[in-house]
């Protein structure tokens, strides 16, 4: 019987983020559903505060850029990279979301307080792997995700853990986006030095179907914020 950590390196491999094959890999335009700026941003000299946090029900706090942070006074801050481009790892493909220090007006994220849902459209394709960028804070979050293909639908139920949890060495499906953040409160006081996190989720995708949008239900309980969506399209 092979070893987790052997099954985890094949799964790795056969996703292209460990060899020299680059699998095609599409962003997908999330942008009209979006309803909320959790992130605060540096624009000429000038701090654009976040106005919908990521936890507190959108009240307590959210995060800062590096441009905004440095410029804020904070001293060698975890904060998150100001292009929003998350390199491809062993773990995930290129990831890049919705925030931008030139981007003082347009919403970076969609969140959920209490019951909720959300759903877009993805480019028609068979996708080998498709990830959801979320964090869940006031406890975790039990969503409900529906995949709709050309030819029927399936489901996901997924529990995703607060984003102060680490995650675990073996899990294969979730894994950090940014990875020990500090978070900072309405006035750009930092709140919290570390140990917070935009996590992605692999739903995985039947890839001999092809894809057309997901549906997201979010039950009661946490607090979430989507942050976007990275499909890698199977070959």
């Amino acid at each position: 019987m092979l070893k987790t950590a052997t099954v985890v390196m094949m799964l790795l491999c056969m996703a292209g983020f460990t060899t020299g094959k680059q699998p095609k890999v599409i962003q997908i335009d999330v942008r009209p559903i979006l309803n909320s700026r959790p992130v605060t941003v540096l624009n000429h000299g000038k701090l654009f505060t976040w106005t919908n946090g990521i936890d507190g029900g959108g009240k307590g706090d959210g995060y800062l850029t590096m441009r905004a942070a440095l410029f804020n006074g904070d001293t060698s801050p975890h904060a998150l990279p100001d292009d929003a481009v998350f390199a491809a790892n062993d773990y995930h493909p290129e990831i890049r979301l919705h925030y931008s220090n030139n981007d003082t007006v347009n919403n970076q994220t969609y969140n959920i307080k209490d019951e909720g849902s959300f759903n877009f459209h993805v480019p028609i394709h068979q996708y080998s792997n498709m990830y959801l960028c979320l964090t869940s804070s006031e406890g975790p979050s039990k969503l409900h995700v529906e995949l709709t293909y050309t030819n029927g639908t399936e489901m996901r139920d997924i529990f995703l853990p607060d984003y102060y949890n680490d995650i675990a060495a073996n899990d294969t499906a979730l894994m950090y986006v940014a990875h020990d953040l500090a978070k900072w409160n309405n006035k750009n006081k930092m709140a919290e030095t570390n140990h917070h996190n935009i996590d992605a989720i692999n739903i995985h995708p039947d890839a001999k179907r092809l894809l057309t949008h997901i549906t997201v239900r979010k039950e009661k309980a946490g607090y979430l914020v989507f942050w976007g969506a990275t499909g890698v399209v199977a070959e």
